[in-house]
């Protein structure tokens, strides 16, 4: 399938608007105000972005809907073995209230030494690095100190897609991603590489590695960069609306933009 930048750049103005949004995790940033709120929600929300998708939004819900209207305010005044006793009955698929408490407490953390997960982010951050690769590994260590949760282990061979997934909504802005990240350019970014992205990978030739790791991501978002060097992930969520989009009979013919 020959493609190019003016194909993707109609999918991304066909599908890359708030109306697709739904149902999606994303969806759940919109909900606060406060910037110190919605990077936790999308940490949250994002760390749980794995099997169906209605039930991603019911278990984002649940813990939400337990932290109140200000999830930053929870975290900072309620202790570790709170948030074990208010998650104890929580089950998303094969996250545990355990894993969950364990995130909001290496959250907690880093609330208290760096003030936000942005300035934590950006204390591993090296504007001259091709990627957020390294940065990213800093970040799960630092995060994973305290206790293993749902970040993955850099030594995994993770490609890290819920936590790239992450990135994307806090550092990109245009009308879908709300980029309240500050000192972190987008063309740093790495595809969050999920069933969908892989399969468009290898449809468009954007990558014949056969696995879904960090390297098969790395290669696809290099492709990407070729077409929009300063914003590869730019594609990202048009993209994989897609083949999540059934009801709206939109299917992998759409590649095919006159």
């Amino acid at each position: 399938m020959n493609l190019n930048k003016n194909n993707f750049e109609s999918i991304y103005k066909r599908y890359n608007r708030k109306e697709f949004i739904h149902p999606d995790p994303l969806e759940f940033l919109s909900k606060y105000k406060n910037i110190k709120d919605k990077e936790i929600v999308g940490l949250i929300a994002s760390s749980l972005a794995y099997g169906r998708v209605e039930q991603i939004i019911k278990s984002t819900s649940i813990i939400l809907e337990i932290m109140g209207s200000s999830p930053h305010s929870f975290i900072k005044t309620n202790s570790p073995a709170h948030f074990l006793k208010v998650f104890k009955n929580f089950k998303h698929r094969f996250t545990t209230g355990a894993e969950i408490s364990a995130l909001l407490k290496n959250i907690k953390s880093i609330l208290k030494k760096y003030g936000s997960l942005n300035k934590c982010f950006l204390s591993f951050y090296n504007e001259n690095d091709i990627s957020l690769e390294k940065a990213i590994y800093k970040f799960a260590e630092k995060l994973n100190s305290d206790s293993p949760s749902l970040i993955p282990s850099p030594d995994k061979k993770s490609s890290f897609k819920r936590f790239n997934l992450f990135l994307r909504w806090m550092i990109r802005k245009d009308t879908v991603d709300p980029g309240i990240w500050k000192g972190i350019s987008p063309n740093k970014l790495i595809i969050p590489l999920d069933t969908h992205m892989f399969k468009i990978g290898k449809m468009i030739k954007a990558t014949e590695r056969n696995d879904t790791s960090m390297k098969t991501a790395l290669e696809i978002t290099s492709f990407f960069r070729n077409i929009a060097p300063k914003d590869p992930v730019r594609y990202d969520f048009a993209l994989t609306r897609i083949p999540i989009n059934k009801k709206r009979n939109i299917t992998y013919k759409d590649f095919l933009v006159q």
